[in-house]
């Protein structure tokens, strides 16, 4: 990543009262861009972006992506040169309770946006989050490559899985003509410190350890491609660049582990952080009604390739480094100076 190129960026950021667009906000006021945020009011309490007081850094704006004359309104007095957009309803428990809000969420707030994008003058680049869970999974264990099929059996999945046909849509039929490249970002399982969202792993056994109670694992033996959140953010950053200033960037591209980086279960990455926070040992409570994939593994290998990109931590790092980050903040240091202090750490790693 060059601060030279992101400098004095207007950058459109959605999403950013996340938990992972927290850290994109914090970290690209960092690199000297000027954010511009979008997204729904933050749903839990404690939250990053209020612990961090991410609305100091980024021009905040509470905006439901599913209006589209809201969105048409927010953007319509403000030109952008990148976008990186990040809103989602990303819990896949979520999608289950709720399939119709979640695809229009990711599905039609992502149509929203790129419909409103079409009126930006000086757009060079557009990236889309996906996920990882966006290929046709037969449990097979096989790690994915962008050009497999597409798919989703559960609600998450399936809506972020149509986010990709939209953005390809919109991408050939609009942007494509004026000289903008749009592309999408599949990352991996991400975690990192400061994420208290309901229903994710890491945050479950912080909540747990702190309450003196044992997590609970549905599905300890599932694997993940778990991915530090700086080493995901990094990723995206690096492709959004790259749609920016290189015509033949690939518009799609995954990003996880290292390529041929050992599989961590979901009950290996639980060992570890009850281990680094002195909590109990985890128990396993089977949830038959799961319809999860039991394994999934994709291979970012096209990222080094093309970017000379690959992820810096494997998952021990990143789990040591996220539990620090929560066993800081528990002993009262400031949210935002420990994602600065960790931002800073990374960037001077080989």
């Amino acid at each position: 990543m060059s601060p030279a190129f992101w400098g004095g960026k207007r950058v459109l950021l959605t999403g950013h009262t996340g938990f992972k667009g927290a850290w994109a906000a914090i970290w690209l006021a960092r690199l000297g861009a000027k954010v511009t945020g979008l997204a729904l009011p933050p749903e839990q309490r404690p939250n990053l972006f209020e612990l961090a007081g991410v609305s100091e850094l980024a021009d905040t704006h509470y905006v439901d992506l599913r209006n589209a004359e809201a969105v048409e309104a927010a953007l319509s007095a403000r030109q952008f040169d990148l976008v990186l957009h990040m809103a989602a309803q990303a819990i896949v428990r979520t999608s289950v309770e709720d399939p119709v809000g979640t695809f229009a969420a990711n599905v039609m707030g992502t149509a929203h946006l790129l419909q409103a994008l079409r009126a930006q003058p000086a757009l060079q680049g557009v990236l889309v989050v996906t996920s990882d869970k966006v290929y046709l999974n037969a449990d097979t264990g096989r790690p994915f490559r962008e050009d497999d099929a597409l798919g989703g059996k559960d609600p998450y999945s399936a809506s972020k899985a149509a986010t990709e046909i939209v953005v390809q849509s919109f991408a050939k039929s609009y942007f494509d003509g004026d000289g903008v490249a749009v592309g999408t970002a599949r990352g991996g399982n991400v975690i990192g410190g400061g994420d208290f969202s309901r229903d994710r792993l890491v945050a479950d056994i912080v909540r747990a350890a702190r309450m003196g109670e044992a997590v609970v694992l549905r599905h300890p033996e599932a694997t993940r491609p778990w991915q530090h959140v700086l080493d995901c953010l990094a990723g995206y950053f690096r492709h959004l660049e790259a749609l920016a200033t290189d015509p033949a960037a690939p518009r799609a591209l995954n990003f996880g582990p290292r390529p041929g980086g050992p599989a961590v279960s979901v009950g290996e990455l639980a060992s570890l952080g009850v281990e680094a926070l002195g909590g109990r040992p985890w128990r396993h409570e089977p949830d038959t009604n799961s319809i999860e994939a039991k394994a999934l593994s994709i291979d970012a290998s096209l990222a080094k390739q093309a970017l000379g990109f690959e992820s810096r931590l494997d998952a021990p790092e990143a789990v040591a480094l996220t539990m620090d980050w929560y066993r800081r903040q528990a002993q009262g240091e400031a949210a935002l100076g420990l994602c600065e202090a960790q931002i800073a750490a990374y960037e001077g790693r080989p």
